[in-house]
């Protein structure tokens, strides 16, 4: 069975810090330095699972981006007992393929050479193969193929859901990498067996076959979508040198060139138990899980070193930078102003000053979408990642209105928080509004778990309960601090989107989302045109879900979530059709 995650940044999008609520996990540590976090919830019938590692694209070295990425996909592979009909020769069709590959680059290299010399016009032609190169292709798909033969198709899945479990998926982001399911509560033990095997006993078969499908994936997130290419540009022009410039997915020519021993070598410091850490929240005896914490993951070896942190700072930025391109989009301006990075003195007024400018009762949406009618959407937030961080702003142009016109209303706003305080009806108002998130936030099983491991990957699990009181704390003299501190002029990079003439016209119900959500939607609605009549019972179990989360979803973000059950709905009526 194929894994469809239709709303995973919407879910990882609800794991913002909780304001007032004490979390308290039962903490418990493995002499190889995994971390366990147990929350016992008696009643709920489902357990929340899930571990993370600590690594993410910001970890990744020049010629290896993609690689965080990659390893989500690889750890659904399988192991010596779980993916195979027969292991031993499979281990030896792996070493083959190796080989093989060794070789083939040597040849590629060639033809890459050749191509930088303007002797050949595109080295992936097989036309520029010599005969001993196109041999080694065709022995390499032989390979490939007699390993498919060996191969038991989606046997991590189908061992779970037949057991009751459902919702598997993962998610990499810039600083972490996740893995989390539903289990019953009387399989909880095969969780820690199935992931334990996972880690201590993995095969990254199909590693040259899943680089073609994470090509793919990227396609349909990026290449396919109206201003994916644009964005992964703009994100590099405003990171000068720190990795956070690449982007998630990788370079393609990175993720071509990448090898088994490479990626082998990655997993053998990432994903070592010395750098996870794992959380489980539902129905469970704390004691029971911590004997079998030690029983399973207990015996797996610490990594031959510890992960060393991000090396490469970010350059000061000298002056503002300015790109322009066309899409397939509304008309928009994107505005990202340098600030600090997640746990920072000054990221609470950030956050707090962001949820000002924003959602519909905020100052951007009031005078530039309602009073000046300028546009159809404007928000703005913080952003702070491990080591680094920015503010962006965004705006929507209305027809007959330019990006420029929006630019420049933003700016009147700004310079609004920088001059004149912020009125303290209007920040109690963020902060009650953040009070009664709280108590949404921390409800659902699932969304607790995630919390936990994103902290975890992070500054620690607590800062659960750290942040709400430091975002309560923050006074009208604060923002406007770092209004004056952090919005420079010389600090920012502007996107300016036009519209392209000969592009079809926009989806009506697009109109108020900006271009991350739309790419959102986009992505959802190519995962639902590609779900067959098996799905459907998964399709119906996460509809469930995400209607039981609608009421978690930030106010900014509903228009897109109520977009995505329309959506769900919509494919589910015509499988049932189907079916019938």
């Amino acid at each position: 069975m194929r894994r469809i995650s239709l709303a995973l940044g919407v879910f990882l999008c609800l794991s913002a810090p909780a304001t007032a609520q004490q979390v308290t996990p039962i903490v418990h540590e493995l002499d190889n330095g995994m971390k366990f976090l147990l929350i016992p919830r008696p009643g709920d019938p489902n357990i929340s699972a899930g571990w993370v590692t600590k690594v993410g694209s910001v970890n990744e070295s020049a010629g290896t981006t993609g690689v965080a990425h990659l390893f989500e996909h690889m750890m659904f592979k399988g192991t010596d007992t779980i993916g195979t009909t027969d292991a031993e020769a499979d281990r030896r069709v792996i070493e083959h393929l190796d080989g093989l590959h060794a070789q083939i680059r040597e040849h590629e290299q060639e033809l890459i050479r050749q191509e930088r010399l303007g002797l050949i016009d595109d080295w992936k032609n097989p036309e520029h193969r010599t005969p001993a190169h196109q041999e080694l292709m065709d022995d390499f798909q032989t390979a490939l193929d007699e390993q498919k033969g060996l191969i038991i198709k989606d046997d991590f899945d189908r061992i779970y859901t037949g057991q009751g479990a459902s919702g598997m998926n993962a998610g990499t982001g810039n600083d972490f990498t996740v893995y989390f399911i539903n289990v019953p509560a009387n399989k909880l033990e095969l969780w820690f067996w199935m992931e334990s095997d996972r880690l201590q006993n993995p095969v990254f078969r199909e590693f040259y076959s899943e680089r073609d499908v994470v090509h793919e994936e990227r396609r349909l997130r990026v290449d396919s979508t109206p201003t994916g290419l644009l964005t992964e540009q703009f994100n590099a022009m405003f990171w000068e040198s720190s990795p956070y410039g690449w982007p998630i997915g990788g370079w393609p020519s990175d993720l071509y060139g990448m090898t088994r021993e490479e990626a082998l070598a990655f997993f053998d410091v990432y994903y070592a138990p010395n750098n996870l850490a794992a959380a489980l929240v539902g129905d469970f005896d704390p004691d029971e899980a911590i004997a079998w914490a030690e029983q399973y993951f207990g015996g797996i070896p610490r990594g031959p070193r510890e992960p060393e942190p991000v090396r490469t700072w970010e350059m000061e930025q000298q002056g503002e930078k300015r790109m322009y391109g066309t899409a397939d989009t509304t008309p928009q301006v994107q505005i990202r102003y340098h600030t600090v990075a997640d746990g920072h003195v000054d990221e609470p007024a950030l956050v707090v000053m962001g949820q000002v400018l924003s959602g519909r009762t905020g100052r951007l949406f009031k005078s530039i979408v309602e009073e000046q009618e300028l546009a159809t959407q404007a928000s703005g937030g913080q952003n702070g990642f491990k080591y680094d961080g920015y503010f962006q702003l965004t705006g929507l142009a209305k027809d007959g209105v330019t990006p420029e016109q929006v630019e420049e209303a933003i700016y009147s706003e700004i310079e609004k928080l920088k001059s004149e305080v912020v009125g303290e009806r209007e920040l109690q108002k963020v902060k009650n509004q953040n009070a009664a998130a709280e108590f949404r936030r921390l409800q659902g099983s699932f969304g607790l778990m995630v919390q936990l491991l994103l902290n975890e990957a992070g500054r620690g699990w607590d800062v659960i309960n750290t942040v709400g009181p430091k975002l309560q704390a923050v006074t009208v003299e604060d923002i406007q601090r770092v209004a004056n501190e952090y919005f420079d002029d010389d600090k920012r990079a502007v996107a300016i989107y036009t519209r392209d003439e000969n592009a079809a016209p926009v989806d009506p119900r697009l109109a108020g989302l900006d271009d991350a959500e739309r790419q959102q939607i986009g992505m959802v609605q190519q995962q639902l045109a590609g779900a067959t009549a098996e799905l459907l019972p998964q399709l119906q179990q996460q509809l469930v879900g995400m209607e039981a989360q609608a009421s978690q979803v930030p106010e900014e973000n509903q228009d897109m979530f109520q977009l995505i059950l329309e959506l769900v709905r919509e494919r589910i009526a015509e499988l049932e059709e189907e079916g019938q």
